[in-house]
């Protein structure tokens, strides 16, 4: 763990908030060894290492001091740190990404950021079959010893952290706000459990609010933490393909499953697959193609209990609770009633006629008694 004393601290978010190139900021840390002497160099050393004088002149000025309150008090909190370019303890695959964050702000288990991971990515509006996918693999991957990264939004992020948590593994949550503030509000509990078995990291103070252009740039520290990126569902234009994007400028792994070409959340999973990405069907080949990185076979698991984590997905209004429930549970790929008996918990008698009337409504489709939700 980083201990810092708070001429240390303001002198590191002196840096932080004087914005510029992040390059310049880096150098005058490593060359320095500490914000504190890096500060003290003065505007000569500032300039010499690439800053403009509108950033000098806000160097000087120092840390906003409200700034400096928040994450003074937020260090006071056990397992909270703050970890800049220069620490020992800066994670050595982000150091790689030529955007890397000068400072990053961790609630948790730092140690996390020095063991091998795996990012998993999708869309927030993820079917129940890609939710339980994410969360399949996470399970999997995890129990492998790899980390699982992502960036803790609805959908596809939630249920890879929940799935890594399921299997007593490691997960890692790049947020777009402060790591004190969760968003979506709805992850409340997953960000607690996260800060106390996983880890929370952001390159926001705390107080930071989750505003849009966050989100965009955080991708890039999810997929610098990985060996590799694994997009499980996405839609044709999404911020899980921004993530995969930087993966590859990163020299990282690309995965993408693919999906029902009536699913429009699987076209950015095929239009990655197009472009070079591996398909891959199971967690087995993710860890074969990362077997060279790791330098050893993974061994396998003790087998587990699926998960039954499934997600909100858009439902038609006129629907009543049960047959929402059956709605819920239907993918775009079919499948069997002993599977949506599980998903719903309703009694067979109650599901069948609920498939029945569905069927009869257009809604569901039924092929070699396997169901899934009609395309249009």
């Amino acid at each position: 763990m980083v201990n810092i004393d708070m001429p240390e601290l303001a002198a590191r978010l002196a840096f932080l908030c004087a914005g510029g190139r992040r390059a310049p900021r880096r150098e005058l840390l490593q060359k320095h060894r500490s914000a504190s002497a890096a500060l003290a160099a003065g505007p000569q050393a500032w300039r010499a290492a690439g800053l403009i004088e509108d950033v000098c002149i806000r160097l000087r000025r120092g840390a906003d001091p409200e700034v400096w309150l928040r994450t003074a008090e937020w260090l006071q909190r056990p397992g909270n740190q703050v970890i800049a370019w220069h620490d020992p303890d800066y994670p050595a695959a982000l150091r790689t990404v030529s955007s890397a964050p000068l400072l990053l702000f961790a609630s948790g288990d730092a140690t996390l950021l020095q063991d091998p991971a795996v990012a998993i990515v999708g869309t927030r509006s993820a079917s129940v079959g890609g939710r339980a996918l994410a969360n399949q693999f996470a399970q999997r991957l995890a129990s492998a010893g790899l980390a699982v990264v992502s960036g803790l939004a609805a959908g596809i992020d939630g249920a890879a952290h929940e799935g890594a948590l399921e299997a007593a593994g490691s997960t890692i949550a790049v947020l777009g706000s402060g790591p004190d503030l969760c968003y979506p509000a709805q992850h409340r509990d997953l960000h607690a459990r996260i800060a106390a078995k996983g880890l929370l990291v952001s390159e926001y103070p705390p107080g930071t609010q989750p505003l849009r252009d966050h989100f965009p740039a955080r991708n890039r520290i999810i997929a610098g933490l990985a060996l590799g990126t694994l997009v499980v569902e996405a839609a044709a234009r999404s911020g899980a393909l921004i993530t995969a994007q930087f993966a590859v400028e990163a020299g990282r792994e690309v995965w993408a499953i693919p999906g029902s070409v009536h699913n429009p959340q699987a076209r950015g999973c095929h239009r990655l697959i197009r472009d070079g990405a591996q398909l891959v069907e199971r967690a087995e080949d993710v860890l074969l193609s990362l077997a060279p990185a790791l330098g050893r076979v993974v061994a396998q698991p003790a087998r587990r209990p699926a998960s039954r984590a499934i997600a909100a997905i858009p439902l038609p209004e006129d629907l009543d609770s049960d047959h929402k429930t059956v709605w819920s549970a239907l993918g775009h790929d079919p499948i069997p009633m002993d599977t949506l008996a599980d998903r719903t918990a309703l009694t067979p008698a109650r599901l069948s006629s609920i498939l029945l009337s569905m069927e009869l409504q257009g809604r569901v489709k039924v092929t070699h008694g396997r169901y899934l939700r009609t395309p249009g």
